[in-house]
């Protein structure tokens, strides 16, 4: 049988500490509150007292309820007033030798069978538990902000943790609606150490100048359906929080160079730019504290997005290619009063292609989304063609051909000689450089990347990928059009992965390295990442979807051109590949899909 645990300590009332006390307090356990002193304690109270008003305000917490749940908690100023408790819980500031004199504190203030745990998202719970004299009766438990809110526990064990202590926090967690993935003391746990790669590595592509932070952002909560950007993320965590993190993720992790810190970090926190704490970061707030984005000097001017900063008039658009992304790119085009020219290899695949456009603009009139009159419109303004001379009088050509650079080239030599000047060459390819196939012209300056996603029809994002050579008139263009197609277009250098790519498959790779080394099983891990960070899908779902050799294909691209030691693809996944487990298409990848 489970410990039942009827009294609960928290100490140290910031954020997370109060969140963590209002999770006990509304699942009937009476907590004692501690805080170093009566102002911080004040404070404390009033956070928590805020967060349950908001809660009645908003219908999710009855006023009884709010009434009784304040009841439960008795604030005290000092450890002392915790020698009763059956647990407490640290939620102090990450710093190791202040949690070490906080745990010696509590060994001497507990009773003997007290469960003394930690909050560290980061810290290594092995060097705050041999502070005690019961380092087997210690534990992480690791909630995520808001903890009210967020579903996840990370319980974290030493190689000295009980295993009746383990599966006395589990039920615990049960019993407050938690799901919880135990695993073992490593740096970062699972959330943190898949998370923060990530946005040390959006950090860099910001510092090198390689994107705008809203273009970053845009991209990822567009492109990966993400709840925010990973700028926007860290001015919420706090760049201070995030350089402590990734600092000791080096330290501890084995000096992995995705969690060095990129100096950028330091040097803003050095700066005081804090993110909303200090009401500025990588964007700029109302005030300290607040959520509302103000502009500044680095926000983009408004532009009415017609013909601005030189871009040039479209109205004829020819598309190359007969797969689903080309067909894709044909109904946006057409729906957004386009004439467009798809042009394939012979009548039979025209044949095809019509078939699968008027079938998708079909079912937009079955679900509501489109009437009969702009289908029959949009279709009226697409002719099908199986010759590139159709395409002499377009202002833009899109090519979503075959992932072949000697294809690619082919066609914009052929594409060279047949446009007339002044034409945007678009490339839709989303992993061959960009300025390979432009130097295939003698018109570099007109040739860029419109990185639709898949289905086009669907995903709001375009990346506007433009090389050293391509003119501002040119991307400016690209632009334009993305804004009159209502998608956002995001400009991006002519880098391997672009933004999206580069950003999310390090990620995928990271947590098939994490799964390789046994640290912790993909389902824990997908929970992890979709119940602590609001993910859409974890990590294994996604590649599932994506498919594994697509997946080992873009990420060995990213290592070739970045030469990163840790984009080197996973050898597991390269295992998976060679023995055929694709994911959802071969019905195996890293789950069974057979049965489903």
């Amino acid at each position: 049988m489970a410990r039942e645990f009827s009294t609960v300590g928290v100490v140290g009332l910031g954020t997370m500490g109060a969140g963590i006390v209002e999770v006990f307090a509304r699942n009937g356990i009476d907590v004692v509150a501690v805080e170093i002193s009566a102002p911080a304690l004040e404070r404390g109270r009033a956070t928590l007292k805020g967060s349950t008003d908001r809660a009645v305000a908003k219908g999710k917490l009855a006023e009884a309820d709010r009434d009784a749940l304040h009841e439960r908690v008795h604030f005290a100023v000092g450890l002392d007033a915790l020698h009763s408790v059956d647990l407490v819980i640290e939620a102090v500031p990450e710093h190791l030798d202040l949690k070490q004199r906080i745990f010696a504190e509590l060994d001497r203030v507990c009773g003997p069978e007290t469960i003394l745990a930690t909050n560290t998202s980061s810290l290594s719970v092995t060097e705050i538990s041999v502070a005690t004299s019961r380092p087997n009766q210690v534990i992480g438990i690791h909630f995520f902000n808001p903890a009210p809110v967020m579903k996840l526990v990370e319980v974290v064990r030493t190689v000295v943790t009980a295993p009746e202590v383990v599966a006395d926090v589990e039920a615990l967690c049960a019993r407050l609606g938690k799901v919880d993935v135990t695993i073992n003391d490593r740096a970062g746990f699972i959330a943190n150490a898949l998370l923060f790669g990530y946005l040390n590595h959006a950090v860099g592509m910001f510092e090198a100048h390689y994107a705008t932070r809203e273009d970053i952002d845009a991209a990822m909560k567009l492109g990966c359906g993400l709840p925010m950007g990973p700028l926007a993320l860290m001015d919420l965590i706090g760049l201070d929080t995030a350089y402590e993190i990734l600092d000791t993720m080096y330290r501890r992790g084995g000096r992995d160079r995705r969690h060095a810190p990129v100096p950028l970090l330091k040097q803003m926190v050095t700066a005081g730019l804090l993110g909303r704490k200090s009401g500025r970061g990588f964007y700029t707030y109302e005030r300290p504290g607040s959520p509302v984005v103000v502009p500044d000097e680095a926000t983009p001017l408004a532009t009415d997005g017609a013909l601005a900063d030189g871009a040039r008039a479209i109205a004829k658009v020819g598309v190359v290619g007969s797969g689903t992304m080309a067909t894709g790119i044909i109904e946006v085009f057409a729906k957004a009063g386009y004439e467009v020219v798809s042009v394939t290899r012979g009548m039979e695949k025209s044949a095809k292609v019509c078939e699968a456009v008027k079938t998708s603009l079909n079912k937009g009139v079955v679900r509501g989304k489109l009437a009969e009159a702009d289908r029959d419109a949009a279709l009226g303004r697409i002719s099908w063609s199986a010759t590139l001379d159709h395409l002499a009088d377009v202002d833009l050509v899109v090519e979503a051909v075959v992932e072949e650079l000697s294809v690619k080239k082919a066609l914009f030599a052929s594409l060279d000689e047949i446009c007339k000047p002044g034409v945007v060459l678009a490339t839709t390819t989303s992993s061959l450089p960009v300025i390979d196939v432009a130097m295939a012209t003698q018109r570099p300056a007109d040739v860029v990347g419109l990185h639709f996603f898949n289905p086009a029809p669907v995903m709001p994002l375009v990346e506007v990928v433009r090389t050293i050579r391509t003119s501002p008139e040119a991307t400016a263009t690209a632009r334009a059009v993305c804004a009159a197609l209502g998608k956002t277009g995001v400009v991006c250098g002519d880098r391997s992965g672009f933004i999206v790519n580069a950003l999310l498959f390090p990620y995928l790779n990271d947590a098939v390295k994490m799964l390789e080394a046994s640290y912790s099983t993909a389902d824990d891990i997908d929970h992890a990442m979709k119940l602590g960070c609001g993910y859409p899908m974890g990590p294994f779902e996604l590649l599932d979807v994506v498919g594994l050799d697509v997946s080992l294909a873009i990420q060995r691209e990213l290592y070739l051109e970045l030469r990163e030691p840790g984009f080197a693809p996973a050898p597991l996944l390269e295992h998976l590949v060679t023995a055929g487990y694709l994911g959802r298409k071969t019905r195996r990848g890293f789950r069974d899909h057979s049965h489903r």
